[in-house]
């Protein structure tokens, strides 16, 4: 059950402070029922982890309601790219020399796209990125090389560790790379995440409860 009071109430707030962040809802693993319920209630922004899930849930969805803007924040394997192309609007994933290449080869797709490159920001083993002190060099390839047009930077901090730090982290790295966007802050942690002033946060279980 999507939960529009907890919506209404921070897209309120972030009125209220000028806070430019965009609320994306998080409905992986969640019913198709559920995003029906949030679209009644005037959700359009959606965020999936997954291509074929996401193709279930939203083909249709998006054929019929065109306002409907489709997030992709899990990581994508080369060989769906071009598929996620055309299902998509924003990537928030773009963690690898592959999938920039799979781009690159699909570069006339993506003219109205957004690409956010993911940010290893705590060096974790478990998880997607380009570690820190590899973004520029990255980022050159990215804009140089596959000429593609990176609109900003995400990542996830660690845990268990204070996700101010990491998030002050990663606005120092995108103001050095003059990088304008930022992809962060979730469930728990997005209230720190807006004194950054993000371009978006991704609100999964504060409004779709537990994952099924």
């Amino acid at each position: 059950m999507f939960d529009i009071k907890k919506y209404n109430e921070i897209n309120d707030y972030l009125k209220k402070t000028s806070n430019s962040a965009k609320i994306i809802a998080i409905s992986k693993n969640h019913p198709y029922e559920s995003v029906l319920e949030a679209i009644n209630f005037g959700v359009f922004r959606f965020g999936e982890n997954r291509v074929q899930e996401a193709q279930d849930k939203f083909k249709q969805i998006k054929q019929s309601n065109p306002k409907i803007e489709l997030h992709l924040t899990g990581p994508l394997q080369s060989n769906k790219v071009k598929t996620a192309i055309s299902l998509f609007d924003v990537f928030h994933t773009l963690d690898r020399e592959k999938i920039a290449r799979e781009f690159a080869k699909n570069r006339v797709l993506l003219s109205n796209k957004k690409i956010f490159l993911q940010i290893n920001i705590g060096k974790e083993k478990t998880k997607s990125g380009i570690f820190p002190e590899e973004a520029k060099d990255f980022l050159f390839f990215l804009q140089n090389e596959m000429k593609l047009i990176i609109s900003g930077l995400m990542c996830i901090p660690p845990i268990d560790e204070n996700p101010m730090y990491h998030f002050n982290k990663l606005k120092i790295l995108a103001n050095e790379n003059k990088i304008k966007e930022l992809s962060i802050g979730m469930s728990d942690d997005y209230e720190q995440a807006l004194k950054f002033n993000p371009s978006y946060i991704r609100l999964g279980t504060i409004l779709f409860g537990k994952r099924s």
